[in-house]
């Protein structure tokens, strides 16, 4: 029987999506719950997995192109079923869906993995990976290695829990001939068809762009190579057009507040060891910057508005957006009723997000909703930073590194760990008058908090 698979939808708003890859070619068999299919929205990519278990018969969309939820992408013939009836099955909706990281994600993270230091196996006698460890490659470090002709089986991942990363393949193509495919044809694109690969593949700092543009760079976003074109992967083109469309749209301006943590921070640092044991993720400086954000919120209600035609919109709910950048990507997962949390609540629940994000294993639910950003630019060193709001909200707030520094405090000069908070707002809804009463309020409220207060 062949089942014909259609475009799933990937949050209550989404009405389309862009089959980004296919992770199978027709003719390849497809386990159920195995994913065939990467596909992008506006709001996350995500691998598709399959209804049923058969053979794939044929693609009926390409790589790139856009079309409606519910709309058939791809056939599969069942495996000992009669070629009858042609029953309409939509993919899983996005609730049972991980979200693929635009390049290998938290793959190039620093998990444990093979402890030999090598990513490929020398000798390239055989496979050292399980079928279930292939199957966890993400969809662009599967691009990344048919680019570099690489055998992924041969690949020794140094990812969390031997997961094969955009890294590992590069070293492996840098291997040689031990590491690619000497046997094995490259398989047949949905459109047209290519050469197989010659047996001594081209070293990867060789593989730049061909004199006449038909063939793309080799490098990724994650590991870029000087002399090459990074192609843009799908979640990079909407980042992009996102951040267009919302300087174009939103008239930007921008304001900041010195703040005294010193006291927080103290509560802080004698707080992290004990929440950490009782609780199993890290008390950091983010969840109480939340906390004090959402209040306020509530005391200054119109910086979580959106801007429509007919007048602004002042949000019910208040879900804070927390952006996390990835080696290559960029994700803002989103707390949701973020007001009825503690701020022992919103460690944990921003640890669970950004450990999703960080996995890859984020749903399209939590991508989506939020009505203020806030950003944690200091993580990285920052002590100043001017964000571009994200698209439909009213303006994103960052926290910046603490730094010690000397403070004038009364007629006295001491040492204090000093925070700068940025405020970047839409000022088609926020004047000058409103944003700095709310960061006002946000100084007090992060002035005020130390130990003996409330997790």
């Amino acid at each position: 029987m062949a089942t014909t698979i259609t475009m799933p939808q990937l949050g209550e708003t989404v009405t389309e999506g862009t089959v980004a890859a296919w992770l199978k070619r027709p003719g390849d068999s497809v386990e159920k719950y195995e994913s065939f299919v990467e596909v992008s929205t506006d709001k996350v990519n995500a691998e598709v997995p399959s209804p049923v278990t058969g053979v794939l018969r044929e693609l009926l969309v390409k790589e790139g192109e856009t079309v409606p939820t519910g709309a058939a992408i791809a056939i599969i013939d069942e495996v000992g079923a009669e070629a009858e009836a042609e029953p309409v099955v939509a993919a899983p909706e996005r609730a049972e869906l991980p979200v693929a990281a635009a390049v290998n994600g938290a793959a190039a993270g620093n998990g444990t993995g093979s402890s030999n230091g090598s990513a490929v196996r020398r000798n390239g006698n055989g496979a050292v990976n399980s079928v279930e460890v292939l199957r966890r490659v993400s969809p662009a470090v599967r691009r990344l290695a048919r680019e570099h002709s690489v055998d992924l089986s041969a690949v020794r991942g140094t990812g969390q829990n031997g997961r094969i990363t955009a890294n590992d393949v590069i070293a492996a193509a840098h291997e040689g001939p031990a590491a690619v495919m000497a046997t094995t044809v490259m398989r047949e694109p949905v459109v047209e068809r290519v050469a197989a690969p010659s047996a001594a593949p081209r070293p990867a700092a060789a593989l730049a762009p061909a004199r006449n543009g038909a063939e793309a760079g080799r490098s990724t976003y994650a590991a870029p190579v000087p002399g090459t074109v990074v192609p843009l992967s799908p979640a990079r083109k909407i980042i992009a057009q996102r951040m267009v469309e919302s300087l174009a749209n939103a008239p930007h301006a921008w304001t900041m507040v010195e703040v005294d943590v010193t006291k927080l921070w103290a509560w802080r640092a004698k707080e992290k060891e004990r929440f950490a044991h009782d609780k199993g993720y890290a008390l950091t400086l983010l969840p109480f910057f939340i906390h004090a954000v959402v209040q306020s919120l509530k005391a200054h209600p119109l910086l979580n508005s959106r801007f429509t035609e007919d007048g602004i919109y002042i949000h019910r709910e208040i879900n804070i957006g927390i952006a996390v950048g990835l080696d290559s990507n960029l994700m803002v997962p989103v707390i949701r009723d973020a007001d009825s949390l503690s701020i022992g609540g919103l460690a944990v629940a921003a640890g669970k997000l950004i450990e999703k994000a960080r996995t890859g294993k984020l749903g399209a639910d939590e991508l989506g909703g939020g009505t203020f950003t806030v950003n944690n630019t200091g993580a990285n060193g920052s002590v100043l930073s001017k964000p571009i709001i994200n698209a439909g909200q009213a303006a994103i707030v960052t926290m910046e590194a603490v730094v010690k520094r000397p403070v004038v405090v009364g007629d006295a000069i001491a040492i204090r760990s000093m925070m700068n908070v940025c405020l970047s707002l839409d000022h088609r809804v926020l004047d000058g008058t409103s944003a700095n009463a709310f960061l006002a309020e946000l100084k007090a409220r992060l002035e005020a908090m130390g130990p003996g207060g409330d997790l």
